[in-house]
């Protein structure tokens, strides 16, 4: 259930088509789909705007198949993240129209027209390592239907790379900074732009990085305002908060305006 499927089911009710008893049946036999080992949350996307996303590790390959096709009967963009390919074997199968974003490690399915870019979000990655990451948050925001551009391997260590993309990073209306070893690049970053910076540490590092530890202890103690951390690798996480930000910008406002009606249009502006 989604903003234009609701809007469907009230015009309904009110030509006549469908009682409001009929109505109240259809929202509740919507809510959620139980599938004995899942129970999917069909009105996910009508509170918060995006349908309930699939983690895949360590869920069975025929168990996340059943939870897409489920997504995919009320939804027209199902997310899969840290999926493998043979759950995106077992996906096809029920699925045809899936794709698998092996970089990402994640399984997408997109249906329906896709309209006009609304944001901009910028990925961008102090290293190579960090990539796979990187890849997850920009997946994770072409989501929501904002343009998503890359910018790889930008790291403190050589700061001229970071300035040869600083344009881009001007340009956009939410940025994604990945980056492990010392996390130094979300700080940089930040006191550079004028719209949020999603920082996010990964694994990526030698012993006393910790796993991710210290890169996300020097996100989190960035001097620079405008900097929100994630969780370590969470790729996932940071795509979908700047996949927000993006779609909130004024221009993406201007377009979810209802049109007038021809009688607001024969009325008289107040000026």
């Amino acid at each position: 259930m989604n903003d234009a499927s609701l809007k469907r089911l009230l015009r309904s009710v009110q030509s006549g088509r469908v009682t409001a008893d009929e109505a109240a049946a259809q929202l509740r036999a919507h809510a959620v789909g139980d599938l004995g080992f899942a129970r999917i949350d069909h009105h996910r996307e009508l509170r918060c705007g995006f349908p309930e996303v699939v983690f895949g590790l360590r869920k069975r390959p025929e168990h996340i198949a059943q939870i897409v096709a489920e997504i995919g009967k009320r939804s027209t963009r199902v997310l899969v993240t840290r999926a493998t390919p043979e759950a995106f074997e077992a996906v096809r199968q029920r699925v045809p129209d899936a794709r698998f974003e092996e970089s990402a490690r994640a399984i997408v399915v997109r249906r329906g027209r896709r309209p006009r870019a609304k944001g901009l979000v910028v990925v961008v990655s102090a290293g190579t390592a960090d990539i796979p990451v990187a890849e997850e948050a920009r997946v994770t925001a072409e989501c929501f239907d904002v343009a998503v551009e890359t910018a790889f391997d930008c790291g403190v260590a050589g700061l001229h790379r970071l300035l040869q993309v600083l344009p881009q990073l001007r340009r956009a209306h939410a940025v994604v900074v990945v980056a492990g070893m010392e996390g130094a690049l979300a700080s940089v970053v930040g006191g550079l732009v004028s719209c949020p910076v999603v920082a996010v540490p990964t694994s990526v590092g030698y012993g006393a990085a910790f796993g991710g530890l210290a890169p996300l202890l020097t996100m989190m103690n960035s001097c620079a305002a405008g900097v929100s951390v994630v969780n370590i690798d969470n790729g996932f996480g940071a795509g979908y908060l700047a996949g927000l930000i993006a779609a909130q910008h004024p221009s993406a406002a201007r377009q979810r305006r209802p049109r007038r009606t021809a009688a607001e249009a024969r009325r008289p502006r107040r000026g």
